[in-house]
């Protein structure tokens, strides 16, 4: 059915943002009436609860997640556009949520802390997950990606980086085990890893393909907790942009069939918006440095 009424959804989008009616009749400046009148004929005419109602307050279920999700980018947009047509102010202030993998957040605290530098009315939010965060939902404003180009419609996608990974061991490891000579060798060596079935990374799709298969010894979904795990000398561990580290060496330098390409994606609703604009050049240069 239809959804006919914007400050409805600008509503619900408040409460989930609240967490209570009382708050988003205060950000809204309506009674606190009005708000619970919008949701019940939210609800009524969607056919599906989008609250859980508690006595701390209102919890958005998956649907009232969604419709939230929708009302915060629509109200940036509406926002937008008024700053577009008065030709006022920078528009580059509010939230900005950025979603990535784990293991690419060190190649982008540079660019972070320039945009906190450069935009200090922006409010950054960076969410790390391994699922593809969906733009057209307005779960994020842009999205870091890696591995194949993405394939959503209506999403901008920008090649970022070729990202070289090599093979690293630490001083203890070495002294313990030796370095690895060839391939053929890399069976006598440990190894950490994710802790994936479906592991996408190239280079441990390559690691698995191995015959016979290495030993591995410790497993992490973080990537923070292999990089340690290969620094306090459990094991062998790719990894990228270790140029500077001194607590990992290179064992074997980067190969083509390693390699990863890193995305910079925007949704096209949001794309053309100062503050993603901002973003966008900010980390395009300092990813491309």
């Amino acid at each position: 059915m239809a959804i006919e009424s914007w400050d409805e959804i600008r509503t619900a989008w408040h409460v989930a943002r609240a967490g209570t009616v009382s708050g988003a009749a205060e950000a809204l400046g309506v009674h606190h009436a009005t708000v619970i009148r919008h949701i019940d004929a939210l609800e009524t005419r969607l056919g599906v609860k989008l609250f859980q109602r508690h006595a701390r307050g209102y919890t958005p279920t998956e649907a009232g997640t969604a419709l939230a999700q929708v009302g915060r980018v629509t109200e940036e947009q509406f926002a937008q556009l008024g700053t577009r047509l008065t030709g006022a102010g920078s528009g580059i202030e509010g939230d900005l949520v950025i979603t990535t993998l784990p293991g690419l957040v060190p190649l982008l605290r540079p660019a972070l802390i320039e945009l906190g530098a450069r935009y200090p009315d922006l409010s950054l939010s960076l969410q790390t997950e391994r699922r593809v965060v969906r733009l057209e939902y307005g779960e994020a404003h842009l999205a870091v990606r890696a591995g194949s180009r993405p394939t959503e419609p209506d999403n901008v996608v920008q090649p970022l980086l070729r990202c070289p990974v090599s093979l690293y061991a630490s001083p203890d490891y070495i002294a313990r085990h030796g370095a690895p000579r060839d391939d053929a060798d890399l069976a006598n060596h440990l190894f950490v890893i994710e802790d994936l079935e479906d592991a996408r990374a190239p280079f441990e799709q390559w690691l698995l393909r191995q015959k016979p298969l290495p030993r591995i010894v410790f497993r992490s979904n973080e990537a923070a907790a292999r990089r340690a795990a290969v620094a306090d000398g459990l094991g062998l561990g790719f990894w990228y942009g270790e140029s500077e580290a001194t607590d990992l060496v290179e064992v074997m330098p980067s190969r083509p069939e390693w390699e990863f390409t890193i995305w910079l994606v925007t949704h096209v609703d949001l794309h053309r918006t100062a503050k993603v604009q901002a973003a966008v050049t900010i980390i395009k240069d300092m990813l491309r440095q």
